[in-house]
């Protein structure tokens, strides 16, 4: 029972950084209708971003978050502007296929600047709590602790502003919100700094929790993906329920097959959700 407690520790954590990359996948899915394959690198950008705050300025890594989300909130504008953007009238698939392009640009990138090797923000290690016959990092709970501010920030924003309100309108129905008189530019703008912001702190978190790597976020594109599918894609709110489910099942399945084998859980847990609910648990856009 201890071990089946801790990797459910384990799940949280990992579900709580799947969640954040997740809705970022939703988002754009829903307001822009292709799905970001680069949003995994967007991931590594956010992470290393806050890694030069750390070795450059001695910040520590929570001090460093904001400025490594306003950086990676930058590079997907920018990203936009110069690649997606005259693209955006085409086929959906031209856009799938230039952000395949942009991950292999951004990962080549920051390799070429930092290196292959495997870096940490803080050397050393951190003594975990012990609750019982279970041990939880302090690491651990800032990432929870950090999920749950930004997704409660994110639905005071989408509730609560203009922005948020057009955003989900144009989600709905992108021609009968330009009719109404929503600046749809304005909330493409919003989109990619969102998620861009919420790639690199769940890049951030998942680099506390392992090691940081230029195909870091790269390997966590199936789960992401997995998550956004299970939820609803195109529903930023199913996007929380399907990264904690993926996290949970990825951990507790390592209690009856090898850790390296992960990946493959997302992977039929998407193949399973296609099959019996196409549209995943919120019903999202098919």
């Amino acid at each position: 029972m201890a071990d089946i407690l801790q990797l459910l520790v384990y799940g949280v954590v990992l579900g709580s950084i799947l969640t954040l990359g997740a809705i970022g996948v939703s988002l754009i899915y829903g307001i822009l209708r292709f799905a970001h394959f680069a949003h995994g690198d967007m991931m590594t950008v956010g992470a290393y971003a806050a890694l030069v705050a750390v070795a450059a300025a001695g910040l520590p890594v929570y001090a460093a978050l904001p400025l490594a989300m306003a950086a990676a909130a930058a590079v997907a504008v920018a990203i936009d502007r110069i690649v997606y953007r005259p693209l955006r009238r085409t086929s959906p698939m031209i856009l799938l296929i230039s952000s395949f392009g942009m991950a292999l640009v951004l990962r080549s990138a920051v390799q070429l600047v930092w290196g292959p090797a495997n870096r940490v923000y803080v050397p050393g290690i951190r003594v975990p709590y012990q609750v019982a016959d279970v041990r939880i990092g302090v690491d651990h709970l800032v990432i929870v602790a950090g999920a749950v501010v930004l997704v409660i920030a994110l639905h005071l924003f989408l509730r609560r502003t203009r922005t948020g309100k057009a955003m989900r309108a144009m989600a709905d129905n992108a021609e009968l919100a330009r009719i109404s008189g929503v600046d749809t530019e304005r909330v493409v703008l919003w989109t990619w700094v969102i998620g861009g912001a919420l790639a690199a702190a769940a890049g951030v978190f998942l680099a506390l929790d392992t090691r940081l790597h230029p195909t870091v976020g790269w390997h966590m594109l199936l789960p992401v993906f997995a998550a956004a599918i299970l939820g609803g894609i195109g529903k930023p709110y199913g996007a929380i329920a399907g990264g904690l489910t993926i996290g949970v099942a990825q951990e507790l399945s390592t209690a009856v097959i090898a850790p390296v084998y992960k990946p493959a859980v997302a992977f039929a847990v998407i193949v399973v959700v296609l099959i019996v609910r196409p549209r995943g648990l919120l019903g999202g856009r098919g």
